[in-house]
């Protein structure tokens, strides 16, 4: 695997590249992490992962701080699941001239999580365009479990007509059903269960909520109870009808967002 700290260096390496898979990533390598770079292997020549810990998308600055690190971990991690090159760019080789406030996106971003994250997609997607502009993949693979932002960035991506393919990934979840995140490193082994049995509760309780969206109110007080002290927000969307052009068949999840003491996790089931 091949390391890369140098923007330029960069694109002359990757200049022939014609097959080229890219999953960007803020490091804390997880499984779920692992199973888009997986995909990636299998359906490109060579694969570039980055690390890069993107400050503009965190609305709290103690977020942005305590945001788990384990550069050396995941750097041997991503070698042994053979990944041909690792970009870790520093911040003004991103941002040279500071981030684009104008960046123009879906106003599927002031729903969910955009709600009490204004701005945080804006920064998402300009990162996004921006690493794309400069390795120039063939495909960038993102998680499912980040559904609002894979929507949003995909939207982007088309209406721009960037000739670079986003391919959604499903959620990788561990043996107790929790969602895989880097954030999940940062919670007790009692808060993992708590995260367990609210991903449970709305599992057998899937089929009510899309028919009795008045059925919302008894699971947020049946969370509540679990332990969770803050929810976001807790809804039914069908994602087909979301971001034109829309479907005409449904394909309903249920999106979730709760604090875990001050550890934020969100879901779609």
């Amino acid at each position: 695997m091949k390391i890369i700290n140098n923007k330029n260096k960069l694109i002359k390496l990757l200049h022939r590249e014609k097959k080229l898979g890219f999953v960007p990533t803020m490091g804390a390598i997880h499984l779920g992490h692992i199973s888009l770079i997986k995909k990636s292997l299998r359906e490109c020549n060579k694969t570039i992962v980055s690390i890069f810990i993107n400050k503009p998308q965190f609305n709290k600055k103690s977020d942005f701080r305590n945001y788990p690190r384990s550069l050396k971990r995941d750097i041997l991690t991503l070698k042994k699941n053979k990944v041909n090159y690792l970009y870790l760019p520093k911040v003004n080789e991103i941002y040279p001239k500071g981030s684009n406030k104008n960046i123009k996106i879906s106003s599927f971003k002031k729903k969910l999580c955009g709600k009490s994250r204004p701005g945080h997609f804006e920064s998402v997607v300009d990162v996004i365009d921006r690493f794309i502009k400069i390795i120039k993949p063939k495909k960038v693979y993102l998680g499912e479990k980040d559904m609002q932002q894979f929507k949003i960035v995909e939207e982007f991506m088309k209406r721009n007509r960037i000739n670079t393919k986003i391919v959604g990934c499903k959620t990788v979840r561990d043996k107790n059903g929790v969602a895989l995140s880097s954030r999940n490193f940062l919670l007790t082994k009692k808060q993992k269960s708590v995260a367990s049995k609210t991903y449970r509760l709305i599992i057998k309780n899937k089929r009510y909520l899309i028919n009795n969206t008045n059925y919302l109110n008894y699971i947020k007080k049946e969370i509540f109870e679990l332990g969770i002290k803050k929810i976001d927000y807790i809804e039914v969307v069908d994602i087909n009808k979301i971001i034109k052009p829309f479907k005409k068949e449904k394909k309903i999840k249920i999106f979730v967002a709760y604090y875990i003491g001050r550890i934020r996790l969100i879901d779609n089931i």
